[in-house]
């Protein structure tokens, strides 16, 4: 570049009329020096121009730099925006399917009681029933389902337990889980359950171990229990009574009131339990199950174990369009090594004894209607008949007959349960009363579930 600017200004001196055009005439001193003078003049304006010329390719050289250095920045600006969006992407997908689902419900009772006088004569009662806390869900492939329930006089777990799906069929639980025996989820359709509930053989959970085999045609449960809910005999609990279903929780000694505190304790420990399903499903509107259950386990005082005890069921269920047929028959048998007057049961704050013999019949039908009554979308009609006989000790059966309709409307589910009983907890009597009369309950329970 230099050597160019160079042959361009030698060239403009060569064809200038005043300086090189006549060259060969310079004679005098000062002619001369006019001549450097121009060339001087000229050095410096190739000197100008190849400033001018090094500025102009340093200001395209740093431009250039920076484009090279604007579009990695660009890229990574236009990356992070990306990553951002994502995570938004993420997080809101994240919220409208949570890990884990908090649920609940609120519940509300009115009771009237013809064997409660003063309770009869003021017309009944309105009370606050419970509120509780239900979790359920699964992180990282493990199931969680807990529930928590608070009630007036007391708090417990209804159950707690974390599980796995080993196979599309196969389940383990782990926890404060349901005992699998006879119809389920419920042998029963109302509010109070059938009389298999007072005795521990209905919806009962305790701490243990549970395999579930679910398809089409089968259902099959296995499960080991270490001991109820409160850990046993020797649990921290303060009041053993303080449970949401019932448990033996000791050894009634003659003499003692069928509703006192246990002075000699037991519970169950090691216990097993065994349940196996038919299914059949004929076509839209027809299906039916028969299966059997068993449990068997030690009684232990804390220290040595003092008995023994099994049950066993056999259930069955059938459905045709509307209308649900459910019966089971169940036998149960505490062989103590003390001489007893029966067992001490315990939940909802006290105390009840059972015989230690016995054995239960149910019956129940019911018959779903949906209908369009403002926001009520179905009424479920039923009568659940239950008989507890052949008591070791106790000559006078129990007997439960409740016939109800359950509401639902939106959130709020509502039974309506008109009860006819005999030696029946919760209606006037124990399971081990001797009364030959019935007594009438009229029950209505409104639960909000969320």
């Amino acid at each position: 570049m230099k050597l160019k600017l160079l042959t361009v200004a030698m060239a403009t001196l060569i064809t200038a009329p005043s300086a090189f055009g006549q060259a060969n005439e310079l004679t005098s001193t000062e002619e001369l020096q006019q001549l450097i003078e121009q060339i001087e003049q000229l050095k410096q304006r190739v000197v100008d121009l190849e400033q001018r010329v090094a500025s102009q390719q340093q200001e395209q050289a740093q431009q250039s730099e920076q484009q090279e250095e604007i579009a990695p920045r660009r890229e990574v600006r236009s990356s992070a925006l990306a990553a951002r969006v994502e995570r938004l992407e993420e997080d809101v997908q994240d919220a409208k399917n949570d890990p884990i689902r908090i649920g609940g419900a609120v519940r509300a009772q009115y009771v009237w009681e013809d064997y409660n006088d003063p309770l009869k004569d003021r017309g009944g009662d309105f009370d606050f029933d419970l509120v509780r806390i239900d979790y359920s869900g699964e992180i990282g492939d493990v199931i969680l389902s807990a529930q928590y329930r608070w009630f007036q006089y007391m708090d417990v777990v209804q159950h707690a337990w974390v599980g796995y799906n080993f196979t599309e069929n196969w389940q383990g639980q782990l926890g404060v889980t349901k005992v699998p025996f006879g119809n389920t989820p419920y042998n029963s359709n109302s509010y109070f359950f059938s009389s298999n509930f007072y005795v521990g053989l209905e919806d009962d959970h305790d701490i243990g171990a549970k395999m579930r085999y679910r398809d089409a045609d089968w259902d099959f449960d296995i499960a080991f229990f270490k001991s109820d809910e409160l850990g046993g005999a020797d649990g921290l609990a303060t009041n053993k009574s303080d449970r949401y279903a019932y448990d033996a929780v000791g050894i009634r000694i003659p003499d003692e009131g069928l509703y006192d505190d246990p002075t000699v304790l037991a519970a169950e420990t090691n216990s097993w339990a065994l349940r196996g399903v038919r299914k059949w499903s004929f076509d839209d509107i027809r299906s039916a199950e028969f299966g059997a259950s068993v449990q068997w386990g030690d009684m232990n005082d804390g220290v040595d174990n003092v008995g023994e005890r099994i049950a066993w069921a056999v259930h069955g269920l059938y459905n045709y369009d509307r209308w649900t047929f459910m019966g089971q028959v169940t036998q149960y048998d505490y062989d103590m090594d003390v001489t007893n007057a029966g067992i001490v049961v315990g939940a909802y704050n006290y105390f009840d004894t059972i015989p230690t013999k016995a054995t239960l019949y149910s019956a129940n039908i019911a018959y779903s209607l949906p209908v369009k009554w403002g926001p009520v979308t179905n009424l479920t009609f039923y009568n659940d008949f239950s008989l507890m006989t052949d008591k070791r000790f106790y000559s006078e059966d129990t007997l439960m007959n409740v016939l109800g309709v359950a509401v639902s409307a939106g959130g709020l589910y509502t039974y309506f349960d008109l009860v006819t009983a005999r030696n029946q907890p919760f209606v006037g009597g124990s399971m081990s009363g001797n009364a030959t009369d019935t007594n009438t309950r009229f029950n209505i329970n409104i639960g909000y579930y969320f």
